[in-house]
């Protein structure tokens, strides 16, 4: 059986609003609780990819972390309109590392 996952986006509205251009469902939250109610919701309505801008994961890190011990949804960190943090690029950085014993990035 194939399933069909959604992509969603999460975070704040002028940082996300691009991505309803390209067909991606948007989620524009304001606070903590928004957001981890948000992510929440998405991970039962059968979203695969959630990306959360880093400013706003930065809020809810413990939903993070619950979400990264999973499969699906895959939980990823994108930069807002205003720069990154370098929170996500420093995840793929460990997890590569994680993975093959040396970070080669």
């Amino acid at each position: 059986m194939i399933y069909m996952y959604k992509i969603g986006v999460i975070g704040d509205k002028d940082s996300i609003l691009a991505f309803k251009a390209l067909g991606i469902d948007v989620f524009p939250v304001v606070n903590a609780e928004e957001a981890r109610r948000q992510v929440d919701s998405l991970a039962r309505d059968r979203y695969g990819i959630i990306f959360i801008t880093e400013q706003v994961a930065e809020l809810i890190p413990e939903t993070i972390q619950r979400y990264n011990n999973q499969i699906v949804p895959a939980v990823i960190l994108i930069p807002n309109n205003q720069g990154t943090l370098n929170i996500g690029m420093d995840k793929i950085n460990k997890n590569v590392e994680k993975a093959i014993g040396s970070n080669i990035l």
